[in-house]
């Protein structure tokens, strides 16, 4: 399954976006329908809202998460929408926000879901998700952007280098490695997965580093001291770029980082191996790499 839609129950499913919610925006106090999270049949297109919702339910159960499993569902939404011109903006807005959600949790399609939202905002400009549809649409149009960064560097392309001083103040890049295989890592010490998966990093460094592997460290850390610190207690002998600025880290950014542990892994001939969330298959991928 691909990112886990929420399942079990109903009632959970129906919360919109990890509970937000809906509110007149003149008054800034909950709007009339109560938030989808606690949503009940209280009338019609609640309850065929309800209905439409567990059937999905059910093909999530079974694995049916892609798009043309969901196909008939995602139609459904603008059905509903349509016959139920006369229920409450809330109501209708409900039924879009959840057509957004279901693009954007189940079938990662954020461009999808940015249309949704954006036609709440422009069908139903008194209401606001959460408490500002504007910071939820441009978080949408940020990973959008993402996306589309992530997008171009599939495996094949050539990695687009960067020209930045390590925390040592020198030169950094990954040319500096030409006929290498490289290892960009995106990590913090505050990544509780990116500290886990360092001994095997470490492991993988020490066997082929002498053949020809080299790692280059992308730091989320916002404290300089603190980076320092542990990269010298665990003793880590590849450069690191940092500039302190987590999720705005000007290379985070640059190839659409959206978690750590992420990474690229770059052949000898400056092309995209494989592009990596953990650890796992490290191994094998570098001594394959390393063979041509």
């Amino acid at each position: 399954m691909k990112k886990r839609f929420i399942v079990i129950v109903v009632a959970a499913f129906l919360g919109l976006l990890a509970g937000s919610r809906l509110v007149a925006a003149e008054t800034n106090s909950p709007a009339e329908a109560s938030p989808v999270s606690t949503i009940s049949a209280t009338n019609s297109s609640e309850a065929d809202l309800i209905a439409l919702v567990t059937r999905i339910n059910a093909k999530l159960k079974q694995n049916q998460t892609n798009q043309a499993d969901l196909a008939d569902d995602l139609k459904e939404f603008d059905v509903l929408f349509a016959k139920h011109k006369e229920a409450t903006p809330e109501d209708r807005a409900h039924i879009l926000a959840m057509k957004g959600q279901l693009y954007l949790q189940v079938l990662d399609d954020p461009e999808k879901a940015l249309e949704a939202f954006k036609q709440i905002k422009a069908q139903f400009p008194t209401l606001q998700i959460n408490g500002n549809t504007d910071q939820l649409i441009g978080s949408l149009q940020a990973m959008v952007e993402k996306k589309k960064i992530r997008s171009a560097l599939a495996p094949g392309s050539t990695f687009p280098d960067f020209d930045e001083k390590d925390l040592a103040g020198n030169p950094l890049s990954v040319g500096k490695y030409k006929g290498k295989v490289v290892l960009v890592d995106f990590w913090a010490t505050w990544c509780l997965p990116c500290v886990m998966d360092l001994p095997e990093v470490q492991k993988v460094y020490d066997k082929f580093h002498d053949k020809g592997f080299e790692i280059i460290g992308v730091s989320l850390d916002e404290d300089k001291g603190k980076l320092e610190q542990f990269v010298k207690q665990r003793k880590l002998p590849w450069p690191q770029f940092f500039d302190g600025k987590r999720w705005e880290n000007k290379l985070a950014v640059r190839y659409g980082i959206e978690s750590t542990p992420s990474g690229f892994l770059i052949g000898r001939d400056g092309k995209i191996i494989v592009a990596l969330s953990h650890a796992d298959g490290l191994e094998e991928a570098v001594a394959k790499a390393l063979e041509k």
